[in-house]
């Protein structure tokens, strides 16, 4: 996650609530998704790894898979959880080139500012092979600001293609509007990208 103190400090201080509200959640339909776009074996980049469902996910299906979270404790859950050492960064940290041949963002870059994710973005671009995948979601509307102790940034396909402007390196694969999966949250929407990272 991005260096928003708010944010930060809600994940630490409830980092176990946080997990045990999504560790067990069935994604299993959207990373299977995701990995259709990853050759056999390759490098994948959980970007903001929360409680390490989807580094553990991956590692099972036999990909080699590097995971970072911005709050400390979420780190030590998802180390313990997944088997490997989760590294604590934040988002604007990212600093590898072309290493990854795709990049795993789901609800994660949301936490940062309108204004900065085009950079954050671009980041990830950088850290991505060429013809590499990146998948990202959002909450789905028009708001900025700060929710539930987290900042928010919510966006829709417009905005989002607005701010992919910016970072003429990646373009739209896919993109689509889902439900949430966690229980009892059926009203709220994610705005669903997969970017292919142009040759």
């Amino acid at each position: 996650m991005g260096s928003d103190k708010h944010t930060l400090d809600y994940y630490n201080s409830k980092a176990k609530d946080f997990v045990s509200g999504t560790v067990d959640v069935v994604f299993t339909e959207i990373q299977d998704m995701f990995l259709e776009y990853i050759p056999a074996n390759g490098k994948i980049l959980d970007f903001g790894c929360g409680s390490g469902r989807d580094t553990k996910y991956f590692l099972s299906q036999g990909f080699d898979v590097n995971a970072i979270d911005g709050s400390e404790e979420l780190c030590k859950i998802a180390s313990e959880y997944t088997g490997i050492q989760v590294k604590q960064m934040l988002f604007e940290e990212l600093n590898e080139v072309e290493l990854y041949n795709g990049v795993w963002a789901c609800a994660s870059i949301l936490h940062v500012e309108r204004k900065q994710l085009p950079e954050i973005i671009k980041k990830i671009a950088v850290a991505t092979k060429k013809g590499g995948i990146v998948y990202t979601s959002f909450k789905y509307g028009d708001f900025e600001g700060i929710r539930n102790g987290r900042f928010f940034t919510y966006l829709t396909e417009e905005s989002f293609e607005e701010l992919l402007r910016k970072v003429p390196e990646l373009a739209i694969e896919k993109l689509w509007i889902s439900a949430d999966v966690r229980a009892e949250r059926g009203e709220e929407r994610w705005l669903n990208i997969v970017l292919r990272k142009l040759d």
